[in-house]
């Protein structure tokens, strides 16, 4: 005998899942709410399977419990936020917001509508890779800032002098001058004749003359010139310079792969049309974004999973908005980033900006309200996997926001 079809719901947070599963008829045939705990994911597989669900119906295409229910072989279809909202109405005109009323919304939508959904699917290899890639390159930036700002404490106590020479403390000419005058007492050695051809030998193109740098060298405090302790610390010096050294060549490398994976990607001239986005963030973009068209299925879900959208909560008469926590850190840190940039190269951008400071809100504030608005053109030029156009996306710049 075949199997009666069952479906499941699943209203999901940061805190807890609610669970529904519905037979053919609509009737409820199991409900629970669980923990967002390994436990809570595990009970929630086991009934799933207990039942015979294959598909599962939820608001949004990313997170953990998405990715575990994909992982143990479940299909999983994106029914937004906002369409939930209008089908609560099929069961009563109060629209209040609960969460196991919404786990049933979500399994008898999947009953009656499944077609009108797609399936979440994986992402492809190629972007799993470049998403490897580009969080590789974020943590090697967090360690190299880490290492800077050690190299910048040893410096304070040693060689002060060395501190603000170059425009940066990290880059080539900065390292070089380190790796050949580490202390107070090798530095000592150098005029400005000798500085000079220092400068030429090491292919120097900054703004200021020698006369100017030995001025810094020389109005420095003083450090540690002579002892133990000015000998342990040329030696780390050496050493921390070595390892920025090690640090930048190794983030060079990584940078030139991910031009590489991104010029290949399919989605790749997508994201390089975007206004200020270059390579790193395009492809920043394109890897915590993803292929997989289903995962957003409008604007306001991509908004909401990046976290550039407020969390509003509704029951009754009471309406509550807020900042957003539970969202893609990286996606929402990826959008952020190149949004607020966007004002120095688009009209529209650079506006909405500012009206946004004029009504009184912070830079983060106006930044996460310049990220929502673009969610919409960049959702739009995602789904036509089409670059952008200003021409012809710039009617997306006219439609109602929310604050954010």
């Amino acid at each position: 005998m075949e199997a009666t079809p069952t479906f499941a719901g699943i209203d999901w947070s940061w805190q807890h899942h609610a669970l529904c599963i519905v037979n053919v008829e609509g009737q409820r045939i199991d409900e629970v709410t669980v923990p967002h705990s390994r436990p809570g994911l595990g009970k929630i597989t086991t009934l799933l399977k207990r039942h015979g669900v294959t598909q599962v119906g939820i608001e949004r295409g990313d997170g953990p419990l998405v990715d575990h229910l994909i992982r143990d072989g479940f299909q999983v279809v994106v029914i937004s936020a906002r369409q939930v909202k209008s089908l609560r109405a099929r069961y009563g005109s109060a629209g209040n917001k609960d969460d196991r009323f919404d786990a049933f919304v979500l399994a008898d939508a999947l009953r009656t509508d499944a077609g009108r959904w797609a399936v979440v699917q994986p992402d492809s290899d190629e972007t799993v890779a470049l998403r490897m890639l580009v969080r590789a390159r974020q943590d090697l930036i967090g360690h190299r800032i880490a290492v800077h700002n050690q190299l910048l404490a040893v410096l304070q106590h040693n060689f002060p002098g060395a501190i603000g020479l170059f425009s940066q403390l990290d880059i080539g000419i900065s390292l070089a001058f380190l790796r050949r005058f580490p202390s107070e007492a090798k530095a000592a050695w150098l005029s400005e004749i000798r500085l000079a051809h220092w400068l030429k030998a090491n292919s120097y193109f900054g703004r200021k003359p020698p006369a100017e740098l030995i001025e810094h060298l020389h109005d420095a405090a003083t450090g540690r010139i002579s002892g133990a302790a000015a000998e342990a610390g040329e030696l780390i010096v050496l050493t921390l310079v070595d390892v920025l050294t090690k640090l930048r060549e190794d983030q060079s490398a990584l940078e030139a792969r991910i031009k590489e994976a991104l010029l290949a990607h399919a989605d790749g001239p997508i994201f390089q049309s975007l206004p200020r986005a270059g390579v790193v963030r395009a492809a920043t973009l394109l890897a915590e974004i993803g292929d997989c068209r289903a995962r957003f299925p409008d604007p306001a879900a991509l908004a909401a999973a990046a976290g550039v959208a407020p969390s509003t909560r509704q029951s009754g008469k009471h309406l509550n908005v807020a900042y957003r926590r539970g969202c893609n850190k990286q996606l929402r840190h990826a959008l952020i980033d190149w949004a607020q940039d966007t004002p120095r190269a688009n009209a529209w951008a650079h506006d909405t900006y500012y009206r946004a400071r004029d009504r009184g809100c912070r830079h983060p504030h106006a930044a996460r309200i310049l990220a929502q608005a673009w969610t919409r053109i960049l959702w739009r030029c995602w789904q036509d996997h089409q670059p952008y156009n200003p021409d012809l996306h710039g009617r997306l710049n006219n439609l109602p926001q929310e604050a954010a």
